[in-house]
């Protein structure tokens, strides 16, 4: 039975404006600039803005408390004591009142006049085909830019690749640093429409979704001897599926989406979301996985440079790791009984304090329970090997 917990409504108030940027850096959480937001890294469709915040994968937003309790999984007592500081005496610092400034139109950077950096940096920093430039270049899709600083005493370039809506006007830019030396800039530009991020619509029913623009290039390089400009391809700009859903409404002949996303934890998470979310809208679904961490490194790799490797999802690796130890429980099971009787034993015994011991004996029962299903299954009809339950993902 849970403590009642009386608050105040001056605490529930209190709790509520706490500066929710503050309080996850506090948390440990790594946050990202993402123009007047702040994106978690962890998350990357998970932005906040002083006590507010949004997801934008689930379309959900709110205050400091329902963060708290979507986020961490907390009870509203558990959620408003972490707020409020609980036993450390942790205090909050409160969320500064967001001004509400008139939202200036979408405006793309000012043109460069001619793209030498930008066709310097493709080719020979990021090793794309001239040809796939120079294609993207004479759509208008990409070009380079030429801004100044505010005291006007330097001048910037940078790769801006457009996106477009469906009558052609220009809604969105992804502008990318073209300096080799120290950490090159990217994001995209203020007010652009993130339904229409860089994209290019082919004839065929095929539609390949990446993160950025870079990863689209690097994929079409690598496939250049194809007929790759028959195909749809997209590039979210980071992980948000609004992009990839817009282009789908208006490409209704687009049935089959092949996810190119990053092979790392956060790609691997985005991508399995994806998937779900196509699912439940008929549309066919499939992964190509690079074999470096994207398909830029991908390219490094095979010119013998150093590439940034890929990285598996550290839930999948306990899986493998588990389903392994079950699968040599299956093979011990075999040689002895089966029976229900052994299931219903081995099930009192994950009744222990001893977590070790209970995760034992839950493999096991997992083991015995897939022999089980396996058998049921031959009685019915149905030839289904105790392998292929196991691997039955």
């Amino acid at each position: 039975m849970g403590i009642y917990i009386h608050f105040t409504e001056e605490q529930k108030q209190r709790a509520n404006t706490v500066d929710l940027v503050e309080f996850l850096q506090r948390q440990g959480e790594k946050l990202l600039q993402s123009g007047r937001e702040k994106r978690l890294a962890s998350d990357h469709s998970i932005t906040v803005i002083g006590n507010e915040w949004y997801d934008h994968a689930l379309e959900q937003g709110g205050l400091a408390i329902d963060f708290v309790q979507s986020f961490y999984g907390l009870s509203f007592p558990e959620e408003v004591t972490k707020i409020l500081g609980g036993e450390q005496g942790e205090v909050y610092s409160k969320a500064k009142e967001i001004k509400q400034t008139e939202q200036k139109p979408f405006e793309l950077p000012p043109k460069n006049s001619d793209m030498r950096r930008v066709f310097a940096y493709l080719i020979k920093n990021r090793y794309i085909e001239r040809n796939v430039v120079s294609f993207f270049a004479k759509q208008k899709l990409l070009y380079e830019s030429c801004e100044q600083s505010a005291d006007k005493a330097k001048e910037y370039h940078n790769a801006v690749f457009v996106g477009y809506d469906e009558n052609g006007v220009p809604c969105h830019a992804h502008k990318r640093g073209i300096y080799s030396n120290g950490q090159s800039f990217k994001g995209n530009v203020e007010n652009s429409n993130p339904c229409y991020s860089f994209h290019y619509t082919g004839t065929s029913n095929r539609l390949y979704v990446f993160e950025a623009p870079i990863d689209m290039m690097s994929f079409i390089t690598i496939n250049k001897n194809t007929n790759w400009q028959e195909h749809s391809y997209v590039a979210l700009c980071g992980v948000s599926e609004q992009a990839m859903l817009k282009i789908l409404e208006i490409n209704p002949n687009l049935n089959h989406v092949l996810l190119c996303l990053d092979h790392d934890a956060a790609g691997i998470e985005a991508s399995e979301k994806f998937q779900d979310l196509l699912s439940k809208k008929g549309i066919k679904c499939s992964r190509l996985l690079s074999k470096c961490k994207d398909w830029n490194e991908d390219i490094k790799e095979s010119f013998n440079l150093s590439a940034i490797p890929s990285e598996e999802h550290p839930q999948y690796i306990i899986r493998d790791e588990v389903c392994s130890e079950i699968k040599e429980y299956i093979l011990k099971i075999r040689k002895n009984d089966n029976s229900h009787s052994k299931l219903n034993t081995l099930f009192e015994q994950c009744n222990t304090h001893d977590t070790e011991q209970m995760v034992e004996n839950l493999k096991q029962l997992s083991a015995l329970s897939l022999c089980l299903a396996s058998n049921e299954y031959r009685q019915m009809g149905y030839i289904l090997e105790k392998d292929k339950l196991l691997t039955n993902k």
